[in-house]
């Protein structure tokens, strides 16, 4: 491949810093760019009535850590939940910062993330969700953090805790001054929002896929969503292991390491190397071998309950983390899109898609705007590539960030409602600061009286 500089547009979006909610749900600044095999599993075309539609409200663990410290918080919560028209709901029981929520065997229980310190509760957080949320009729999705272990800017979680975790953080290469790489653990990194754990080695996956079994086990709930499930951002991982493990990949030898992947210029650009637009094919190949471990492990245990994943909606970006959730009939460089992708995107990377593993994927159409269909930062532009990319490999439902009092979260919610399968809102915790409940229910109420009339 030829050589040439590239911006380092990827980290600086998806090394964004760290806010309230979790960095993997937020909004993204101005950068998504317009221009206008399947599985057997069943799949709704999103044309439905609203009423049979899941809507969904997020309930993020770091942001609320304090407000669910007890049962009336929750309670009061879920009772909101209801009157505002959800129908189910997203309990986030591990944080990036590692500990969980929920009575593990093996995981040590979340006390403090950040500055909030809370008391032992002495019940089961999440089963007190799951019974609460089944009184009132709610379904539920469980969501995990998958491969953050940490939290670099308080230096808070397991992989600063425990040895065992030494070597196996994600490898950063970082530019130095004057030009050249440096390579850096992520977990010595306080500009990242977590340590993430190297997706590549076979102890993490395993690790992951023994806290999922463990979820889905002991736990009875309708969905499980995996959140983090990639690597950090385009700097992770340039260990050893993940070099081995590349090579064994390509079927050679990379001679100069991590040059002949990429380097960087005296500015900080990205000067590409000869195994460029393969690295990239590789580290998303890893996350797709990933998700279909998981969903193999789900239905052996409990056939039911789905597998569900939340992404970005601004897919040429989503490269750098090895998210590819398009079909595997999706061919991205015959796109409309094309020009933004030939860069990176080789001739084979259509097949690390991993949309007909799940059975639901919750597309994080995080925009400002809803309508638009020219606007690369609009709700209807995202759905739009969705369903371009998907190709009816899986469900998705449209999903949408509230955290700016100004965003019309009505006609988001409407809207969603009528072109996917689906509506999921994050967070609650925006919800609230921003008293956004009466304006959610107009919107769920509107496309479901506009479908009941329709079926009259």
């Amino acid at each position: 491949m030829t050589r040439r500089i590239l911006p380092l547009l990827c980290a600086a979006l998806l090394a964004m810093p760290f806010t309230a909610c979790s960095e993997e749900h937020q909004a993204p600044p101005s950068l998504d760019q317009g221009g206008d095999d399947e599985n057997d599993k069943p799949v709704d075309p999103g044309d439905g009535p609203a009423s049979g539609k899941e809507k969904m409200l997020w309930f993020d663990a770091e942001a609320n850590f304090q407000r669910f410290s007890t049962k009336e918080g929750i309670t009061a919560m879920l009772d909101k939940t209801v009157e505002a028209g959800f129908n189910k709901i997203v309990v986030d029981v591990k944080p990036v910062e590692g500990d969980v929520l929920y009575a593990s065997d093996f995981m040590t229980q979340a006390t403090t993330i950040g500055s909030v310190t809370v008391p032992a509760r002495g019940w089961d957080y999440l089963q007190f969700f799951l019974d609460e949320a089944h009184k009132r009729g709610l379904k539920v999705t469980v969501s995990t953090t998958i491969f953050p272990m940490g939290m670099p800017s308080t230096r808070q979680g397991p992989v600063y805790r425990d040895s065992k975790w030494n070597g196996k953080t994600c490898l950063q290469n970082k530019p130095k001054a004057g030009g050249g790489s440096q390579l850096t653990d992520i977990k010595d990194d306080p500009t990242k929002v977590a340590a993430f754990l190297n997706p590549v080695l076979p102890e993490v996956r395993e690790f992951a896929l023994s806290f999922i079994r463990e979820i889905v086990s002991k736990y009875d709930f309708d969905a499980y969503a995996l959140d983090y499930c990639r690597f950090p951002d385009n700097q992770s991982d340039f260990s050893e292991a993940s070099k081995r493990a590349f090579e064994d990949y390509v079927k050679g030898s990379v001679a100069t390491w991590p040059d002949d992947v990429y380097t960087y210029d005296a500015n900080g650009g990205i000067v590409a190397g000869p195994y460029y637009k393969q690295w990239w094919e590789f580290r998303s190949m890893v996350i797709r071998d990933f998700v279909a471990a998981v969903r193999q492990e789900i239905k052996a245990l409990k056939p039911d309950v789905k597998l569900e994943y939340w992404a970005a909606s601004w897919w040429g970006a989503l490269y750098a983390n090895g998210q590819n959730w398009a079909s595997t009939s999706f061919m991205p460089l015959q796109d409309i899109e094309a020009p933004n992708f030939r860069a990176w995107c080789s001739n084979n990377y259509n097949r690390t898609g991993f949309a007909d593993q799940l059975d639901t994927f919750l597309l994080g159409t995080y925009l400002p705007r809803v309508y638009g269909p020219e606007d690369g930062e609009s709700i209807e532009f995202g759905i739009n590539r969705a369903e371009r990319m998907l190709l009816n490999a899986c469900t998705y439902y449209g999903t949408i960030e509230c955290s700016q009092k100004n965003f019309d979260v009505e006609e988001a919610c409407y809207y969603c409602l009528k072109r996917t399968a689906g509506l999921m809102v994050f967070d609650i915790v925006h919800v609230i600061n921003n008293d956004m409940w009466a304006a959610i229910k107009r919107g769920i109420d509107r496309a479901e009286a506009e479908d009941a009339a329709a079926q009259q």
